[in-house]
């Protein structure tokens, strides 16, 4: 890519970058935005868990210093990837953005369904408007045996 770095794409604000964890300034995350926890498990908890190997004599004590280092490589690549998609991303134009929601969005909305009266079963309609309407299934009377509460 040609032209100056554009820090625009940046997701979080400079006057915000004091208060991140020094392992993700010290990395230069932009994209990724791990937090206290997470960079203490990428930074400490890794050293412990070399430490713990080396003492078991699974890997030898280099391992201390090549693990945390790897998964800093790793954490940087994977801002380095998020930074490509969210490039990308962008340069679609806001036409196909658009289409591409429509299409992933469910439609919700309401079907017109029109009454029918002799299509519904347990309903006695009745023309009489002083009679009310009376259901077939419902009980006319408490069963036999059983005492009502």
């Amino acid at each position: 890519m040609s032209g100056p770095v554009r820090t625009a794409w940046a997701t979080i604000p400079a006057d915000e970058d004091q208060y991140r964890p020094l392992y993700a300034r010290v990395l230069g995350l932009r994209f990724v935005n791990p937090g206290g926890v997470l960079c203490f498990l990428f930074f400490e908890g890794v050293i412990a868990l070399a430490a713990l190997l080396a003492l078991a004599e699974l890997v030898s004590w280099w391992a201390v210093v090549i693990l945390p280092a790897t998964v800093a490589v790793m954490v940087k690549l994977n801002d380095m990837v998020a930074a490509v998609v969210v490039r990308s991303a962008a340069l679609v134009p806001e036409q196909e953005r658009d289409r591409f929601r429509r299409q992933m969005e469910p439609v919700v909305g309401r079907a017109r369904v029109e009454w029918i009266t002799h299509s519904v079963p347990g309903v006695v309609v009745s023309v009489d408007s002083s009679a009310p309407a009376v259901r077939s299934d419902a009980p006319t009377s408490s069963r036999p045996g059983r005492e009502s509460s």
